[in-house]
C-alpha cells in the first residue's frame, strides 16, 4: 500500500493531545508538548500512531519540521480509514 499524505496544523502547548477537527483538508491537532527541540513533533507522531493504530515507524513528517503546518506520510492505511480514525470524538 502506498503512503498517504495528510496536512496537519499542530497547535502545541495544549492541555491535552486531541484532534480538533479538519478545515480545508488540514487536520488541526492539539499537542501538549511545547514546540522546543522537536518535542511537539515527537509527541505528534506518538499521538497519531496511537490514534491510527499503527507503529510509529509507519509515520513520517515529510515537510514542516519547524513549522506549525506539516505534511505527514502514513503507511499502512487507506485514506478512508485515516479519515475515520482521526474524526474527532
Amino acid at each position: 500500500m502506498d503512503a498517504v499524505l495528510i496536512s496537519v496544523k499542530v497547535l502545541p502547548g495544549a492541555p491535552r493531545n486531541e484532534v480538533a477537527g479538519k478545515i480545508n483538508n488540514t487536520w488541526r491537532v492539539k499537542i501538549a508538548a511545547p514546540p522546543e527541540r522537536g518535542r511537539a513533533n515527537k509527541e505528534l507522531i506518538e499521538f497519531l500512531s496511537q490514534r491510527l493504530g499503527l507503529r510509529k515507524d509507519c509515520l513520517d513528517i515529510v515537510r514542516g519540521q519547524t513549522s506549525h503546518n506539516k505534511l505527514v506520510s502514513i503507511r499502512g492505511l487507506s485514506p478512508e480509514w485515516i479519515e475515520k480514525r482521526l474524526a474527532p470524538d
